[in-house]
């Protein structure tokens, strides 16, 4: 009896296993990149997560929290707002704007200074009080730090980004170290740098198109820009002290890329008059942000504006671009305003995470941002027509504060006078609420609103109205219904 011939396995066998196999494999794990586009529903929604300072897990203790919350808090209480900020938004994309691990570079050192700190705990612990500046007590190793940090978005599947803020470096990965590991992780659109900038200061400058509705005449047009840059840690500049700045080279790659896609956005089909609006993301906020002050942003400034000393001009290259609708960042936990000047949103986020500092009774929060596109006569979707944003906090009910809605297609007069002629003529009032109308644009005239506000009141038998915080005029009734417009 002869011996059997072994199957032998061809060359063309092989690569039709590893083909069949590959059809299995998630597409982040094959470096395909993932497709980005407005839903159905004619929206795409952003959550925005700041300042984590994620370290090591339980073992991190929590900053800026009452007493009694902290033999239980730990970086544990990040990751938990993390995934209920994701399961109450669905969120279609999630931006992390900086500072996750932020150590130092020697562990045996840093083992020292925990068990002096563990001391100064016991000593202090009834007065607990720390500075602002986090730099030390943190992440042992920078990869694991990451991976933790970013778990929940990766565990969601939906697709996230993330760019540097001044502490990321600090732990034992460089800053460019840092963005190629987080490149590396599952369903991030992450970039280390673009590929076409063959010269361009710090990692992590790069930018996502957001495409319009699919079987829509925006299907094959970018209806939202997103833009990434690298805000930098601090300055290298000897007689310049203080924190770094989006230097010209990125200037020049945001010029040349904005310009590109509007090009792109103007040429038919569905020619447009206008560029379709773009969203900005880093971590420093710029001078420009000390614009404001209480009567002129939605929100709060509980601290000064940490910016560059210096003005890099990059809020005047967004403003020339023409695109730029708003821009977010982190770095001052305390602060979580937007204001707008000439045009231009500029956003905090909020403190996002428990081991970097904030205030005790001050909720840890979040921002959301969704863009809705417009209906078209046809019942198809266009393009944007509005952006809305508002912030949770990280209480029980992840309360949901400071709505605010930029329109640009419709006039704001437009928009309250329907509202309220309607609603003063039927007078028929919603049982739980009239309305929530909190615009970015300060631009409606006392005399529209104040009669607007007082026909309401009349109307519907409110029982009082006040002015109160911000510019805000809020009419209460008993069952606590609310009508909001923004005054100038």
């Amino acid at each position: 009896m002869g011996k059997k011939n072994k199957p032998s396995l061809s060359l063309s066998h092989f690569i039709g296993v590893v083909v069949f196999s590959l059809c299995f494999v998630p597409k982040s794990v094959l470096g395909v990149k993932q497709e980005l586009r407005f839903g159905k529903n004619g929206e795409f929604k952003i959550l925005q997560v700041a300042d984590m300072h994620f370290a090591d897990g339980k073992t991190t203790p929590c900053i800026d929290v009452f007493p009694k919350q902290m033999p239980s808090c730990s970086d544990i209480n990040t990751t938990s707002f993390v995934e209920r900020m994701i399961q109450a938004e669905k969120p279609d994309f999630i931006v992390f704007t900086g500072n996750r691990p932020s150590a130092l570079n020697n562990s045996r050192f840093m083992l020292l200074v925990m068990v002096l700190f563990v001391y100064l705990m016991e000593l202090l612990f009834a007065l607990w009080a720390i500075g602002d500046n986090i730099f030390g007590f943190d992440a042992i190793d920078a990869a694991k730090s990451l991976n933790a940090a970013f778990r929940p978005a990766i565990a969601s599947n939906i697709p996230w980004a993330a760019v540097l803020g001044n502490h990321d470096q600090e732990s034992t990965l460089s800053r460019e170290g840092v963005m190629k590991h987080v490149v590396g992780l599952k369903n991030t659109l992450s970039q280390v740098n673009p590929a076409e900038a063959h010269i361009i200061d710090g990692f992590g400058n790069y930018n996502l198109e957001i495409g319009g509705v699919k079987g829509s005449c925006f299907e094959n047009k970018s209806a939202l820009n997103l833009y990434f840059l690298d805000s930098g840690d601090y300055s290298t500049v000897p007689a310049i002290r203080g924190y770094g700045w989006i230097k010209p080279s990125q200037q020049l790659w945001f010029q040349r890329t904005s310009a590109k896609l509007q090009r792109a956005y103007m040429r038919q089909p569905e020619k447009q008059k206008g560029p379709a609006p773009g969203l900005v993301y880093f971590h420093i906020p710029l001078p420009e942000f000390a614009s404001f002050d209480s009567s002129n942003f939605t929100g709060v400034r509980q601290e000064g504006i940490s910016s560059a000393s210096v003005n890099s001009g990059f809020f005047t290259t967004m403003l020339e671009a023409g695109d730029v609708k708003a821009v977010f960042t982190g770095h001052d936990h305390l602060n979580d305003f937007c204001g707008e000047l000439t045009g231009i949103q500029l956003c905090y986020a909020g403190g996002f995470g428990y081991h970097a500092y904030g205030k005790a009774g001050w909720s840890r929060r979040a921002r959301v941002v969704v863009a809705s596109l417009e209906k078209t006569g046809k019942g198809s979707w266009g393009d944007v027509k509005s952006i809305k944003t508002w912030k949770r906090l990280d209480d029980v009910n992840l309360t949901a504060i400071d709505r605010q809605t930029d329109k640009w297609i419709v006039s704001l007069k437009e928009i309250i006078a329907e509202h309220v002629t309607n609603t003063i003529r039927t007078c028929n009032i919603l049982e739980t609420e009239i309305a929530a109308f909190v615009f970015f644009s300060n631009k409606v005239d006392k005399t529209l609103a104040m009669p607007v506000v007082l026909g309401v009141s009349n109307c519907c038998k409110y029982s009082y109205w006040e002015s109160i915080e911000r510019n805000r005029l809020v009419i209460t009734s008993d069952e606590h219904m609310r009508w909001l417009t923004t005054m100038k």
